[in-house]
């Protein structure tokens, strides 16, 4: 029997899954929507936004959070999942996508930051307070391009692991490795300060693919992950 085979874990494919479908939600959520109803190219706006949508920013904390926690979850069960097709790469993608999450954990804080300026008592005049709330959403801005360099090397290895096993679909591992160079290319774009109207419509292409891709994975993992395909069992079989 193939080893990729005999260690898979239908119930860890089937958490793995839904983690993926809740990431996708929360942070759909907390990083697409929530922002765009705070941040403004202004301070003193940014502020009055925040101020004035306060639920709607603590749950945007909480979606954040729970990204954070889910994050944790899914890595220990990829690697768990994926260590015996190949034991270093499979350590490559925990590690970057760990990298990843302290990152995310260093944006959430400054993604507080400006709520804990404009509620707690201060002696700092308007204009700087709101100069130091815009500079806290610019600088969280920037750490989302940092993650999605760390998450990119991360795809590429869990693309690569799902090539090279015999129970995932090579397709959606081909999605999530040239999907991969969608985030590193827009996070070296922009962190560089790169704006090229051909790179720009280059990442978002590949981004487009390997969201596709990432959803079609979890739906995957959570639908058939549970379950070998006739022909995984045929491979195995044979293999034995």
């Amino acid at each position: 029997m193939n080893n990729a085979t005999q260690h898979w874990d239908p119930q860890a494919a089937r958490a793995a899954g839904g983690l993926y479908l809740a990431i996708a939600i929360c942070g759909g959520f907390s990083i697409g929507y929530v922002p765009m109803q705070i941040v403004a190219a202004d301070g003193a706006i940014s502020s009055a936004n925040l101020l004035a949508n306060r639920g709607l920013f603590q749950l945007g904390v909480l979606a954040d959070s729970a990204v954070i926690l889910f994050e944790l979850a899914i890595t220990a069960i990829l690697y768990q999942m994926f260590r015996h097709v190949g034991p270093k790469m499979a350590m490559a993608a925990l590690i970057s996508r760990a990298g990843m999450i302290t990152v995310m954990g260093i944006n959430l804080l400054l993604w507080v930051m400006p709520y804990v300026l404009l509620t707690q008592p201060t002696e700092r005049d308007t204009a700087q307070l709101h100069a130091m709330v815009q500079f806290c959403f610019e600088a969280q801005a920037m750490g989302v391009f940092i993650w999605q360099l760390f998450f990119g090397v991360h795809l590429l290895a869990l693309g690569w692991l799902i090539l090279k096993s015999d129970v995932v679909p090579h397709l959606l591992g081909k999605g999530l490795f040239v999907g991969a160079f969608g985030y590193l290319i827009q996070g070296i774009a922009k962190l560089t300060f790169v704006d090229v109207a051909a790179i720009n419509y280059t990442f978002i292409a590949l981004l487009v693919i390997v969201s596709i891709s990432e959803i079609s994975f979890g739906l995957w993992l959570l639908i058939r992950g549970g379950r070998l395909t006739p022909k995984t069992h045929q491979s195995a079989s044979v293999a034995a």
